[in-house]
């Protein structure tokens, strides 16, 4: 039993197979695996009929055989991967070397159902993670922040 590429833990039959043959695929993220397994076997038939009517029409197929062709992939890791409703998002990094440079393509894919079938429909490059908003509170007894000198319960919070 071979694994699979996309770092799953499962056999490629058990796992991406299926889907590369036409099989449904139950989720963003298991498309999000199965595509990044077509791009380690250079299936460009799968990459296109993955694609949302939207992304097709930036789809170049020769330049991305020649970018398949010629690059070692490294392994997928999926940091993140979320369902709601008809859509959905899958974080990930897939490592991968071209022309001798190692690279990390770090992306927030978003997906959708499209004639009952999960299709890619684009992605954020580099994504950021969501800012954290700090409330530093006043305390009763803290000095005041209008810079009076009192404390905060005789001033401003009286």
């Amino acid at each position: 039993m071979t694994s699979c590429p996309c770092g799953s833990g499962r056999g490629y039959d058990e796992c991406c197979g299926p889907l590369l043959a036409g099989g449904a695929v139950p989720s963003p993220e298991a498309l999000m695996r199965s595509r990044y397994t077509a791009f380690t076997r250079a299936d460009l038939d799968y990459l296109e009929t993955t694609l949302a009517p939207e992304a097709k029409e930036d789809y170049n197929r020769e330049e991305t055989e020649t970018w398949v062709k010629n690059a070692k992939w490294n392994g997928l890791e999926v940091r993140n991967s979320a369902v709601e409703g008809d859509t959905g998002t899958v974080e990930f990094v897939a490592h991968y070397k071209f022309q001798g440079k190692v690279f990390a393509h770090h992306e927030l894919g978003s997906f959708r159902q499209h004639e009952g079938r999960w299709v890619y429909v684009d992605g954020i490059m580099n994504p950021r993670p969501a800012q954290r908003v700090v409330d530093n509170k006043v305390g009763r007894n803290d000095p005041c922040p209008c810079g009076s000198g009192k404390k905060y319960k005789k001033c401003c919070g009286a």
